[in-house]
């Protein structure tokens, strides 16, 4: 299943040339990943209070396809690819319309109290899956 996020580019999400500045996009797909987790019902604030557990970003690979421009209306799209012990993949599009702008694949990783990895809740795994 496929979330969808809309988001609009402002001033400040560009450069000097008037296109999106490359790190932004990162940003953008962050915001994806937070409402597709929240889509799921799991309350990540909730999570880290009551448990100390926390996602982590581990791993992007990302490709800017096509620029994004100021005022432009655009959809990042969150798609489940694995879900491990303590691992999720996830894939991950920025679009315009149907103009695909950017694509990453994303591994976050579970972490507990101490900042080590750990296994995902039982309950977080089955809202997650």
């Amino acid at each position: 299943m496929t979330h969808r996020h809309a988001l609009r580019v402002y001033y400040e999400d560009t450069d000097l040339a008037g296109i999106v500045y490359y790190a932004n996009y990162l940003k953008f797909i962050e915001r994806g990943r937070s409402e597709w987790v929240r889509a799921r019902g799991v309350d990540q604030g909730r999570l880290k209070a009551e448990t100390g557990i926390v996602f982590a970003v581990r791993r992007v690979e990302a490709d800017y396809l096509r620029p994004a421009r100021f005022d432009d209306e655009l959809v990042v799209t969150t798609e489940l690819r694995d879900l491990g012990g303590a691992r999720i993949s996830l894939w991950q599009e920025v679009l315009r319309g149907d103009e695909r702008l950017f694509t990453a694949a994303v591994t976050l990783v579970c972490l507990g109290p101490e900042g080590a990895a750990t296994r995902l809740p039982a309950q977080v795994r089955a809202a997650l899956g």
